[in-house]
């Protein structure tokens, strides 16, 4: 029976082992496969990031800094209404930060202030006294600015135009 008996406890141990050793082999297999995995994902990252450097994509493009000129301020008589009222307004051209669109809007100012006095004194009261009024004569000035400068890179750092102050009487 001893004998018996030895050979049973041998049976446990072999029958214990595959178990284990499956185990261990069921483990390194799914650490392989992620492994594979985390080599693919890396691989189609680096890929992305070389195939938007080569198309000249950037991820995210960055701000341009911006910087403000500011413009003397605009006394002008409006279109009559009932009586004659002027307009008393001041006015501050946003664009990108460039040295040479500063420069180019100083040399334009006198081309820029004609138009901007043409454009403001064939309004009328009515017309500006609104928010929608006045926004849309931020946009128009902002065309007639751009059309002071000849160049279309120079037009386009022309981002807007704000009031600093803006009284009818």
């Amino acid at each position: 029976m001893s004998n018996i008996k030895g050979v049973d406890d041998d049976e446990d141990e072999v029958k214990a082992n595959p178990k284990g050793k499956g185990k261990w082999q069921l483990i390194i297999i799914i650490i392989a496969i992620l492994s594979v995995f985390a080599s693919g994902g890396g691989v189609w990252y680096y890929m992305q990031a070389q195939l938007k450097e080569a198309l000249g994509e950037t991820a995210e493009p960055k701000p341009k800094p911006t910087t403000f000129v500011e413009l003397d301020i605009f006394t002008i008589n409006l279109m009559p209404e009932e009586s004659n009222q002027y307009l008393q307004v001041g006015l501050t051209v946003k664009t990108t930060e460039s040295d040479e669109i500063i420069k180019e809007i100083g040399k334009q100012m006198p081309a820029i202030r004609n138009k901007i006095l043409i454009l403001l004194s064939s309004k009328t009261a009515a017309e500006i006294s609104s928010v929608d009024g006045k926004k849309q004569l931020s946009t128009q000035i902002v065309d007639e600015i751009k059309q002071s400068l000849d160049s279309e890179e120079m037009q386009e750092q022309i981002l807007e135009v704000l009031f600093t102050a803006f009284v009818i009487q």
